[in-house]
């Protein structure tokens, strides 16, 4: 029979729902009933492309015999961490806090109140039996031990960040010399032969490079020293992982990690979160290098994206998973007698191109299509033109495409989380303003209007974290705000479109009112940073702040970028000013720990110079839009309007005889009006 996780929507939960393992989603009912029947709770946590999550599915929750014990001894909770990253959130930390190293599958032991008293990641079947008797056995014969600890870590749970980290209120400091310190944090752990940092294994972490990248453009204007450095760190990771096994070289999109230090071998699921991060990163760095391997990336993860991820409603499905037939990269891997039979005379030179071999280079004789050369170097190694071998590339692509097309498929997480949709609209908003390429405007459009119809609750302007089959559920959290702002900032600035810039000043009116710190009365008061969870949502045994980067930016180092661009847009010096007090007080952190904090050291790296406020204005306001946009430079906010606009930076103002006109100001003073983008960049250099 199901259990209770039949009645869920999540793709991960719903692959429990036939487990013997009486499986509830977290709610009120498990919990009830863990305090009602005075038994530990398991909370196992996980995600739907998690390869060692189904591992554990496999060996362990699929037998009844390790059923019977779960069920018998223990309230046991599948939890998708995508669905709840809150609760995920909370009990990562208490393992960590245990000195377990953190991962998923994820598996907590609770007391009956949901305080944790142990915790860790995969075990194998005879183990983790083993454990759940010592468990049982602790919890029966050693209770008060057990009560104690628990009330330990839920203690260590609820410290404020100034507890946690001594954090103090301060001025930031924005200058060269502060961002110098962040770069040398950063590079020192950098891959400066192979890319991305110095270990194994290998994530993409966009706003490691996205710092760079603002680094780069600072030094390279004031003549610093470090700037080619920060450049090739830049270059070396993304063509790396370009050519690499990381990269789908077939069909586009990038996978989550990569299992070596040489971006080789893939762990192959493909999360949205990641490609969205990736698209704005690629056509960044276009912009400034006008690199065509950027180019392509951009233009194929957008395809990848738009057939297999996209929805008929223009949201944009969660991942890919790693296996499919029960096998991890079936999918997207080779024989070589597959290979010489699809490709047949083309085999030699393609398998020099993508380092083949006859026995397969990865597992079970099979290959992973993976470079280390560059087209122009290849062309001319082979006596081509760079044309003769694109010829080349479409027409065996487009051959092992056909193949691979009609395998069995990775299976799909079909659910739409919001901040990830957020993620993927500053993608196309960003790829579109690089590119003008009108589909990109198309896709972006379609998402923003998802999100805002679909995905917020029309009675009160807030978010809906989760969507799926025409239902919204669970309320947003701090990254689905921060996300979706940032993406709607992008789009206004690609479109001109005010509507755009609204909608983001409202949902950051929902933020300041419902994810601020109880202690904060105004937007001057003392403690900065935002809760992650809504104050109307569930409560749960610790209100928790996101601060660290990751693979996805933290919600608030998101918050504080949002808060900065809008004041500029909208002239709202309280939002600078409330971002000046999350720098100040995390500031101490970055310059300790730059590495886990590149997004915000990102935010310093623009507040080290003036920002220009860039206005548009007359009937060729979208054309200069498109070319001030075509060049790197991240320093800057764009207003434009064809017409009238009640918009601060575009108030009183109009054409210079008769001409479109750009307005260039810096903290509110403002240089005399051009009528060409090419004053412009004579301004801003």
């Amino acid at each position: 029979m199901p259990n209770q996780l039949q009645y869920e929507t999540s793709p991960y939960l719903l692959q429990h729902a036939e487990n013997p393992v009486n499986w509830y989603p977290w709610g009120d009912e498990a919990l009830a009933k863990a305090i009602a029947e005075d038994k530990p709770i398991l909370v196992s946590i996980g995600y739907s492309a998690c390869h060692w999550c189904h591992v554990m599915e496999r060996e362990s929750f699929e037998k009844d015999d390790v059923a019977l014990v779960m069920n018998e001894s223990f309230v046991c909770i599948k939890v998708d961490r995508e669905e709840r990253p809150d609760v995920d959130a909370i009990y990562m930390d208490a393992v960590q806090a245990m000195g377990v190293q953190g991962g998923w599958p994820l598996n907590v032991f609770l007391m009956p109140d949901a305080k944790p008293f142990y915790g860790l990641t995969y075990l194998p079947k005879k183990n983790w039996v083993n454990l759940l008797g010592s468990i049982q056995t602790a919890f029966d014969e050693h209770r008060d031990d057990l009560i104690q600890s628990a009330e330990g870590f839920a203690k260590e749970l609820n410290l404020t960040d100034a507890e946690r980290y001594g954090l103090t209120q301060n001025d930031p400091l924005f200058s060269p010399e502060t961002l110098d310190v962040l770069y040398r944090k950063v590079a020192v752990k950098a891959d400066d032969e192979k890319g991305g940092m110095r270990r194994a294994p290998k994530f993409p972490m966009p706003s490691v490079w996205r710092f760079l990248l603002r680094y780069y453009d600072v030094t390279a204007a004031i003549a610093a020293g470090n700037e080619s450095a920060a450049l090739h760190q830049v270059n070396i990771t993304l063509d790396r992982m370009a050519l690499g096994g990381i990269y789908d070289q077939l069909g586009g999109g990038f996978a989550r990690y990569s299992t070596d230090g040489d971006w080789f071998a893939p762990h192959f699921e493909k999360m949205l979160y990641d490609n969205g991060q990736l698209l704005t990163l690629y056509a960044e760095a276009y912009s400034l290098t006008k690199s065509p391997l950027y180019k392509h990336v951009v233009y194929q993860t957008i395809g990848f994206a738009q057939r297999e991820l996209l929805s008929p409603e223009g949201g944009f499905y969660s991942a890919l998973d790693a296996d499919s037939e029960g096998v991890e990269g079936k999918f997207y891997t080779f024989t070589t007698p597959e290979l010489q039979e699809i490709l047949g005379t083309d085999y030699d030179w393609f398998a020099e191109l993508y380092n083949l071999t006859d026995a397969g280079n990865w597992e079970h004789g099979r290959n992973i299509l993976h470079r280390t050369e560059s087209d122009k170097s290849f062309a001319e190694r082979m006596g081509w033109s760079l044309d003769d071998l694109n010829v080349r590339l479409d027409a065996t692509h487009t051959r092992l495409l056909r193949v691979r097309n009609e395998r069995i498929r990775p299976g799909l997480d079909d659910k739409i989380l919001c901040s990830w949709n957020g993620l993927m609209l500053k993608g196309l908003a960003t790829a579109y303003r690089v590119f003008s390429e009108p589909e990109f405007l198309t896709l972006a459009l379609r998402l923003a209007y998802f999100l805002l119809q679909k995905m917020r609750d029309s009675r009160n302007g807030r978010l809906w974290h989760t969507y799926k089959l025409g239902r919204a559920r669970q309320a947003g959290f701090l990254d689905d705000y921060a996300a979706v702002i940032d993406g709607l900032l992008a789009l206004y600035q690609a479109t001109f479109t005010e509507n755009w810039l609204t909608e983001a000043n409202q949902l950051t009116q929902y933020v300041l009112i419902n994810f601020a710190d109880s202690t904060v009365d105004d937007l001057t008061g003392s403690e900065p940073f935002f809760f992650f969870t809504d104050k109307n949502g569930e409560e749960l045994i610790a209100r928790k702040k996101e601060l660290f980067d990751n693979v996805i930016p933290s919600s608030n180092s998101m918050m504080a970028e949002n808060l900065y661009t809008l004041s500029l847009l909208i002239d709202r010096p309280d939002y600078a000013d409330r971002a000046d007090q999350m720098l100040g007080r995390i500031q101490p952190l970055v310059q300790q720990n730059a590495d886990y904090l590149t997004n915000w050291a990102a935010l310093f790296a623009i507040r080290a110079r003036p920002t220009a406020e860039i206005a548009v204005i007359g009937p060729d306001a979208e054309q200069f839009r498109a070319e001030l946009d075509a060049d790197f430079y991240p320093n800057k906010v764009l207003c434009g309007t064809t017409g009238k606009s009640t918009l601060p930076l575009l108030q009183q103002r109009g054409l210079i005889n008769e001409q479109t006109a750009i307005y260039v100001c810096y903290n509110r003073a403002c240089q005399l009006p051009v009528t060409s983008v090419a004053e412009v960049w004579q301004v801003l250099r």
